[in-house]
């Protein structure tokens, strides 16, 4: 996120506000009272407040409109996660940032703001999370006006998420969510999607020249840590369906993904085709990784908003949709 400030003004942007976070983060903003511009590729709603600019990220004349005037800047657009185009990612800006920067397969237990980059990102999204947010913290200058945080948000949840529930959801409906990888301790932090809005907007209310934000990167998470496969469980049972209950070994598991991983890669001259299980997937459910919150806390006063236990109920109720039916009945 950045700003160039302008203390009276209430009018700001939303890049990417058509998205999953982005459509979350404009309801919020005008519920403050702020007047937003939306910019996005496509418009998939209207709301009072806000004014709509429909336009590609990369051409800049358009998105200069959508600046025109405004004090805050909000950059939310990005590809889905696990997307194998490079070039998409590296044609898009993206300055809502990830805590996925400092992951490399490994646990990270309470982890700080200031654990070094990863050395090997898990994927596209993450390589490209890092080489934005590099630019953008670099790019503070108090001198030219122009100041700049980033927003580390992890495992973003809610309605309206077009991943984590609907995959979950057909996963489980084609029978294959019945094992647990590794042995069901690792502790992840799933963050509710509203949390995740406060965290923005606080910082946006915070940065100011002789604030401690500027060029800093600040987890924002529900700081509840839980076991991934619980909170996975407690969605697909919230909808009527099994909770996963077969343990798998996560060394054989991750084993088998890179060996796919290898042979995909190997066969991609000839014919492409994607693995379910990748080692950044089987990485992600089987090991710990959950951050600190205490930087946020003490320089935004960042509290979480809702509970992990309310944001699960929130998120089950609003795909009511996606329930399991009588003729899918539980075997």
């Amino acid at each position: 996120m950045a700003t160039r400030i302008r203390p009276s003004s209430k009018r700001c942007a939303v890049i990417g506000g058509s998205g999953f976070l982005g459509r979350h983060l404009v309801e919020r903003l005008v519920d403050k009272g702020y007047t937003v511009n939306v910019f996005d590729i496509r418009q998939a709603y209207e709301l009072p407040g806000t004014t709509f600019h429909q336009g590609d990220l990369c051409d800049k004349e358009a998105l200069l409109v959508a600046l025109k005037e405004v004090s805050v800047v909000f950059h939310c657009a990005s590809p889905a996660p696990g997307s194998d185009d490079r070039a998409l990612f590296e044609r898009k800006l993206i300055l809502t940032s990830s805590a996925s920067v400092v992951f490399e397969g490994n646990d990270i237990k309470n982890g700080k703001e200031d654990l070094p980059y990863a050395k090997k990102p898990i994927d596209y999204y993450t390589e490209t999370k890092i080489q934005q947010e590099k630019l953008v913290l670099e790019a503070c200058s108090k001198e030219k006006g122009l100041l700049t945080v980033a927003i580390r948000p992890h495992g973003i949840f809610g309605p309206r998420d077009p991943q984590l529930v609907p995959i979950l959801v057909d996963t489980a409906r084609r029978g294959k969510m019945k094992f647990i990888i590794g042995d069901g301790s690792n502790l992840v932090d799933f963050t509710y999607v509203e949390n995740v809005v406060h965290g923005h907007i606080l910082a946006a209310e915070h940065l100011k020249a002789d604030s401690p934000l500027c060029s800093q990167a600040y987890h924002i998470t529900n700081d509840e840590p839980v076991p991934f496969w619980d909170f996975m469980s407690q969605i697909l049972v919230g909808l009527g369906y099994s909770a996963p209950r077969y343990h798998l070994p996560y060394s054989l598991v991750y084993g088998i993904a890179l060996l796919l991983w290898a042979i995909a890669l190997l066969l991609r001259p000839l014919v492409h085709f994607k693995p379910t299980f990748s080692p950044m997937r089987v990485a992600l459910a089987g090991t710990h990784h959950y951050y600190s919150c205490a930087r946020a806390k003490k320089d935004i006063g960042y509290r979480p908003l809702v509970s992990l236990k309310e944001g699960v109920a929130r998120t089950v109720e609003s795909y009511s949709h996606l329930r399991k039916g009588p003729e899918l009945k539980a075997e």
